[in-house]
C-alpha cells in the first residue's frame, strides 16, 4: 500500500506520545514523564504555528511515522531554518523509506514557502545509522556544536 504524508490532527496525540517515549528510551536511554509529554505534544499540537507543526507518515490508516518541525529565524540571513525535531520510525517499518518520506515532504513545503533558507537536525553522537540516513539525504555534517543548560 501507498504511504501518505499527512498533518498530525488532534487524534494522532497518543501515538505521537507514544512515539516520542520511545525515541527518548532509545537514542538517549531517558524514561520521559507521560503527564509532561502528553501536555508538551498537546501545546504543540494547539500552536503549531509557534511550537512547530508535527507530520506523520501512515500506510493503511496506521502510523508508522513522525517528525516536528520548528522554527530559527537567522538575522545574518534574513530568514528561516526549519529545525527536524522528534524523528520516529516504527521499528518494524524502519529500512522502506519512512524518514525519507517525511523528509521530501518538508523539504517541499520549506522550498515553497519562500522564506526558508535551510533544514537543521541535531542527532546524538552515538547514532550512527541515522547519521548515515541523513548523509545519504544530502546533509552534511554543520560546523557547530550543541551546548545547553537544562535545567535552568
Amino acid at each position: 500500500m501507498p504511504l501518505t504524508v499527512r498533518s498530525a490532527t488532534l487524534a494522532d496525540i497518543p501515538v505521537i506520545v507514544e512515539y516520542n517515549r520511545r525515541l527518548a528510551e532509545e537514542t538517549e536511554s531517558k524514561a520521559l514523564d507521560i503527564a509532561i509529554l502528553t501536555q508538551g505534544v498537546t501545546a504543540a499540537m494547539a500552536d503549531p504555528d509557534t511550537k512547530g507543526p508535527y507530520y506523520v507518515v501512515e500506510e493503511n490508516g496506521r502510523v508508522l511515522g513522525q517528525m516536528q518541525i520548528t522554527f530559527e529565524f537567522s538575522d545574518w540571513r534574513n530568514g528561516w531554518f526549519w529545525w527536524i525535531q522528534g524523528v520516529y520510525v516504527q521499528a518494524e517499518a524502519r529500512g522502506r523509506g519512512i524518514f525519507r518520506v517525511l523528509y521530501e515532504h518538508v523539504c517541499d513545503l520549506a522550498r515553497r514557502d519562500g522564506q526558508v533558507i535551510g533544514l537543521r537536525l541535531y542527532v546524538e553522537n552515538e547514532n550512527l545509522p541515522a547519521q548515515r540516513t541523513y548523509e545519504r539525504l544530502g546533509m552534511a555534517r554543520s560546523s557547530y556544536q550543541m551546548y545547553e543548560k537544562f535545567p535552568l
